[in-house]
């Protein structure tokens, strides 16, 4: 396999930093590369939905988008290292997600490392659960037709959230999962998959309180002894991404554990293609296909 040309213009393009390793990288550049991003997304196209409003889900800031007829509600989890991403850098994929599926998601702003480390999110994302089954009906929406939606560390959280909620999702979209703190997978050893192996350990040592957290199940979602219990799960990769290994083996624990499970492969692809449509043909089909498993499990 070898990248796209897509593949090839987003990296020259993403290659230009600031990066997370850079020497001096600390809390003041965090805030610098996050002011940016929201900028940045500011200037996205943004597809009109029918009720787009911002709820606070008893404390955890969130964004619900409920296009026309939707019953069905998806909970999406944003990616970017645990570190990066909020409500409105992925407005724009939440926006997208809800108009290709025909769902209300609940995008969920948790609360983010280093200034709230492990298990900030993983609560914060429990409790956005909660909420959304307890105002369901409220809402006009089915409180038992609720999947998870998440792209890199956003699908570890997604998966988490299953694990700790046994019974109640309907279905998970992982895209791209952020699963394995050891980074050890043998695509780690490339460095045009849009992510370096230096990034991604950065990322965990931001988001682990200590060394102990790094064997959690509730942080590595893909060591858990009860992956049977999780939902129909989809698990999209990007071919060429840095955890396109962790995803697939991701993929054979589940069906080892006996739970319902499909991957889908975007061939030249890297690290990053989903949410961003005017860089990625692919990131349309990705939708696409989370469309279709999602009609065919919600």
């Amino acid at each position: 396999m070898s990248l796209h040309p897509q593949s090839v213009a987003a990296l020259a393009l993403w290659a230009q930093g600031p990066h997370v390793t850079d020497a001096g990288f600390g809390p003041v550049e965090v805030e610098r590369m996050r002011d940016e991003a929201r900028a940045q997304a500011a200037g996205e196209t943004r597809e009109p939905v029918e009720r787009v409003e911002d709820v606070d889900a008893d404390g955890v800031p969130c964004r619900l988008f409920v296009p026309a007829g939707a019953r069905a509600t998806l909970l999406f989890l944003h990616g970017g290292g645990f570190v990066f991403g909020d409500l409105d850098t992925h407005d724009g994929q939440a926006r997208r997600l809800a108009l290709r599926t025909g769902s209300a998601v609940l995008a969920v702003g948790y609360r983010r490392p280093p200034e709230h480390r492990f298990p900030a999110a993983p609560d914060d994302v429990d409790t956005a659960l909660r909420w959304l089954r307890a105002r369901a009906d409220g809402l006009g929406l089915d409180p038992g037709r609720v999947a998870a939606v998440g792209d890199s560390a956003g699908g570890n959280l997604a998966l988490v959230a299953a694990l700790r909620n046994p019974g109640v999702l309907s279905a998970l979209v992982l895209v791209y999962p952020f699963l394995d703190p050891t980074t050890s997978a043998s695509s780690y050893g490339r460095d045009d998959g849009g992510l370096t192996r230096a990034e991604a350990a950065w990322y965990w040592q931001q988001y682990a309180s200590g060394p102990e957290d790094l064997t959690s199940p509730d942080l590595a979602p893909a060591r858990s002894a009860r992956l049977g219990t999780v939902p129909a799960t989809l698990v999209q990769v990007a071919g060429e991404d840095t955890l396109v290994d962790e995803g697939l083996d991701l993929v054979r624990r589940l069906e080892a554990a006996g739970a319902r499970v499909e991957a889908r492969a975007y061939a030249g692809m890297v690290h990053g293609f989903w949410r961003h449509p005017e860089l990625f043909d692919a990131s349309e089909q990705a939708l696409a296909d989370a469309a279709d498993f999602l009609h065919r499990h919600v």
